[in-house]
């Protein structure tokens, strides 16, 4: 065995046995998606009894002219709450009115809502619609700035100002045409880290806000699920999943 030989081991043994044991260091687990809906009933869950039910593993809202909503109201999660965390779920709804997703809200009290499931803050728009704009995954202020905030396809910032500044368009209105499933069931996933949140429809990236304002952007709230109010209309919500992000 030659010297050399003998010297290139000293200083290559340490290097691989250091690369082995950063290799077998297991590295922390994020945490697993959580079912917060058990397919049964709506324990965990709050909203008015007349218009949310369970059938077939599918919370079912409903209104009708025999059980109306002049308001929006919400089926509010009571399990958690929405800071930085990771959602999943399919939906459908009927042509006849639009629903929603509300995270990071604020839940009114009774006595200055018109019903006691009244819900503020960031909506993801839900809709039977395939002709944007008017179509699903927009993000609307629920009793807030009011209006559409960040469209579905754009990747924007909302600065300090208030102003929107579209940096990027990430889905055109044929691609999404061809994307959502018209009377069908559609899966949604929300990503909300810090003022960054990103929504996906059936896989594919479709809006990437981040939201400056240093008032009005939201950073914590609840979760719940909107019955539009009007006109009657149904909405369907299945294989709810949610986890914390770090």
């Amino acid at each position: 065995m030659t010297r050399g030989f003998v010297f290139l081991m000293l200083v290559l043994l340490p290097q691989t046995i250091l690369a082995e044991e950063a290799a077998s260091t297991p590295t922390a687990a994020e945490p697993e998606m959580q079912s917060i809906f058990n397919g049964q009933d709506l324990t965990g869950w709050e909203g008015d009894p007349r218009l949310w039910s369970v059938a077939d593993g599918v919370i079912r809202g409903e209104t009708s002219p025999e059980k109306p909503t002049r308001r929006n109201t919400f089926l509010i999660w009571q399990g958690g709450r929405t800071r930085d965390f990771e959602l999943q779920l399919s939906f459908r709804c009927s042509a006849s009115n639009n629903s929603g997703i509300q995270y990071r809200s604020r839940h009114i009290p009774a006595d200055q809502a018109p019903n006691r499931w009244v819900v503020r803050g960031y909506q993801h728009e839900l809709r039977n619609e395939n002709q944007m704009p008017n179509v699903t995954g927009f993000i609307y202020d629920e009793g807030g700035r009011h209006g559409r905030i960040c469209l579905a396809g754009e990747k924007a910032v909302r600065k300090a100002d208030g102003k929107k500044q579209v940096v990027e368009q990430l889905i055109d209105a044929e691609a999404f045409k061809k994307l959502y499933k018209l009377d069908d069931w559609n899966e949604v996933r929300i990503v909300a880290q810090g003022n960054h949140l990103q929504h996906y429809l059936n896989g594919t990236l479709i809006l990437d806000f981040t939201d400056n304002h240093p008032r009005l952007a939201l950073h914590d709230g609840v979760l719940a699920l909107q019955l539009h109010g009007g006109k009657p209309m149904w909405a369907e919500f299945k294989d709810i999943q949610i986890r914390e992000l770090p």
